[in-house]
């Protein structure tokens, strides 16, 4: 029997996306395909919404849940210019 994943122990990543005006987002995700489209419907967050069209720039490895949102957090507090270098 094949057991179902929850999303804790599914494989998550960091990603930016370039805005319309030029500000960088970052969040975390375990289905990267369609957090994108939430975006570009203006469902997945305030500031993306207002900020449409965006655009896929980068995304993390894979990893853990916690790993990840420890990530996002690391590299929301970073400049813009340094957001990119942070993924590696």
């Amino acid at each position: 029997m094949k057991s179902k994943k929850t999303s804790a122990n599914k494989s998550w990543m960091v990603y930016l996306l370039r805005c319309n005006d030029n500000s960088i987002y970052t969040g975390c995700t375990n289905d990267i395909e369609k957090r994108l489209i939430a975006h570009s419907k203006g469902t997945a967050s305030k500031y993306t919404r207002a900020r449409r069209p965006v655009k896929l720039i980068k995304t993390s490895r894979h990893m853990n849940r916690k790993e990840a949102m420890r990530l996002e957090i690391e590299i929301k507090k970073k400049p813009k210019e340094k957001k990119i270098a942070a993924l590696g």
